[in-house]
């Protein structure tokens, strides 16, 4: 005979805590939501009373799923919260399931036990931090907010995220953060500002939080990635999927009577960071755009590389590395910002990546990161200790299957290493963009029209009318200014051995060339005319790494194909010596030696 906690919902209801019930599963129902996964809503049963105020934990989803969690299963009920949901205008109290046996599989059981009542459960109408809450619930209110040296476990009663809704507000969350972006800046008609979001977790499931103005300055700089928080006081709203990936429907932002308290209790019941880990060679099979989670090692890494946003004119900074897994595939991953700027990829680390989204690029795949996207460098887990010995015996000298069509031998992100001769045979640009990395010397630079005067708004590079009344106009802008910057547009001849080519370097990398920055040079042209002259004679004969992109286009009814220098750097001879020992071992065929 099966038994049941008889009486235990009608005390679970009312606040009153029951150690581990056993109860049994009449049914489930999914529930209807976004983008942002499966929800599932549960029927139990005490054998005396009938809830379907209660809801399985996410992470518990694959229960259903996978047919574990079937009707008339028996099951005991090792860990739950309570959640004040508004229900019709009325505060009703909800079940989360945070941990659950099954005790007896619904097939053997067969049918339902006793005849429980389905009617609804009169409970007490008091806020929920006024009863006696389950034990893993037992604290005060975090609206009595106590210093941040002070808070623990005794203090502060919390809802899982799970039983978070716009339709209630005095809840306080206990969660981890497991990411967190730069801060952010935005302006537009409206206005100007900057944000930063963290993605948070706890048992029950995840969410992010967002950060604006004020509120940035305010808690940037307290919030660390993997601590622990107390949050309450901020304001939920629909998630947007073009932009969050987590599984959650709603989104919380704070606002100016949001709380923050770092939690110094024990943490352990507080998940870490959770990866959903694909193999590289599964990129091929997924769409653009796609999220993913991966574990690679960097094969090869290439340079910082500081762009121009086209829309915004804000300067950007991005690193191109290669990764490799134990299915034979490379992909290019592109880092920006920070994560780009302080990465070192120059001993092979195994980095797990939860986040990155799928691009497209000339027929190849690749991958980018997000601002909410999380890097673990070296993480301490069995799959990454794995890979590091698969690496070190067999991976790192086997020959590899590349998906980033940009990407090919020993060049790493930046392209293949060919001459310009070789380029030119293999008409790289000519079925469109393409990009390849050599090594080669400044033959010659052409003066005019090298340095000129442009708009001094930040994001405009627009080249400037001179109006002979000591004002310069915009025609992109649309504005007249008394000042300029300049701005360097350099034609450079490049030569290998093999052959030469002409190349285009903007600022930048033309700035890299010439040892000089576009305003000194400006200045050196206006008063110093010789010395100015002289910048350029010293360019020439100096040999750099150069990545250079190639493209077709049209000018005046022709094809001519536009090569433009991506990026201009001192020449590592370790790696350029890497490029030639290879290179030599395929060309006698003892590459595998």
């Amino acid at each position: 005979m099966y038994s049941l906690s008889e009486g235990a919902l009608d005390k679970i209801m009312n606040g009153i805590d029951v150690d581990k019930p056993v109860l049994q599963v009449l049914g489930h129902k999914k529930l209807a939501s976004s983008s942002s996964g499966e929800r599932f809503r549960l029927l139990v049963s005490d054998g005396r009373r009938i809830n379907s105020f209660t809801m399985l934990a996410t992470q518990l989803n694959s229960m259903i799923t996978d047919n574990i969690l079937t009707e008339f299963s028996i099951c005991q009920i090792n860990r739950y919260a309570i959640s004040m949901v508004n229900n019709a205008g009325k505060q009703k109290r909800v079940m989360v399931i945070l941990n659950i046996d099954v005790k007896v599989p619904g097939e053997e059981v067969g049918h339902k036990i006793g005849n429980p009542s389905n009617s609804e459960l009169e409970t007490d109408s008091k806020p929920a931090q006024a009863m006696q809450p389950p034990p893993q619930q037992r604290h005060d209110t975090l609206m009595q907010k106590p210093s941040a040296h002070q808070s623990s476990a005794n203090d502060i009663s919390t809802t899982p995220i799970v039983a978070l809704s716009p339709y209630q507000n005095r809840w306080v969350i206990k969660a981890r953060v497991i990411g967190k972006s730069d801060i952010r800046t935005w302006s537009n008609s409206r206005g100007e500002g900057k944000l930063f979001s963290m993605d948070l977790v706890d048992e029950s499931g995840e969410i992010r939080c967002t950060a604006f103005r004020e509120q940035c300055d305010k808690f940037f700089n307290m919030i660390e990635i993997g601590k622990v928080y107390y949050i309450s006081k901020a304001s939920l709203k629909t998630a947007n999927k073009k932009f969050n990936n987590l599984k959650n429907d709603y989104e919380m932002s704070l606002t100016s009577n949001s709380e923050i308290i770092p939690c110094h209790d024990t943490e352990d019941d507080i998940p870490s960071l959770h990866f959903d880990f694909s193999p590289i060679s599964d990129i091929e099979k997924k769409e653009k755009d796609d999220i993913m989670d991966l574990l690679g090692i960097v094969k090869s890494s290439g340079d910082l590389q500081m762009l121009t946003s086209r829309t915004t004119g804000r300067e950007l900074k991005k690193r191109d590395i290669n990764l490799v897994d134990e299915s034979n595939t490379m992909v290019c991953l592109t880092l920006w910002g920070t994560q780009a700027e302080e990465f070192d990829g120059s001993n092979n680390p195994v980095l797990a990546i939860k986040g990155a989204r799928i691009g497209e690029f000339n027929g190849g795949k690749n991958l980018s990161t997000l601002n909410f996207t999380v890097i673990q460098i070296d993480p301490d887990i069995p799959e990454a200790h794995r890979l590091r010995g698969w690496f070190n015996t067999v991976g790192r000298n086997e020959e590899t299957k590349s998906i980033s069509r940009a990407l090919g031998g020993a060049g790493g992100a930046g392209g293949p290493w060919l001459t310009f001769k070789e380029a030119k045979d293999m008409e790289l640009g000519f079925k469109g963009p393409e990009m390849y990395t050599v090594k080669a010397t400044v033959n010659m630079i052409r003066i005019e029209n090298a340095l000129y005067k442009s708009c001094p708004s930040e994001a405009c590079k627009k080249k400037l009318i001179d109006q002979a009344n000591d004002m310069y106009r915009c025609e992109k802008c649309d504005k007249e200014y008394p000042n300029y910057r300049y701005r360097l547009l350099a034609s450079l001849s490049l030569a290998d051995w093999t052959e030469n080519q002409w190349v285009t370097a903007f600022s930048e990398e033309a700035e890299k060339v010439l040892g000089i920055t576009a305003q000194e040079l400006g200045e050196l042209q206006e008063n110093d005319n010789d010395a100015y002259l002289e910048k350029f004679a010293d360019a020439t004969f100096k040999s750099f790494i150069f990545k250079i992109r190639v493209k077709l286009e049209v000018f005046n009814d022709e094809n001519r194909l536009k090569a433009t220098c991506v990026s201009a750097s001192p020449v590592d001879y370790k790696s350029y010596n890497d490029y030639l020992i290879t290179h030599i071992k395929e060309l006698v065929g003892i590459e595998k030696a």
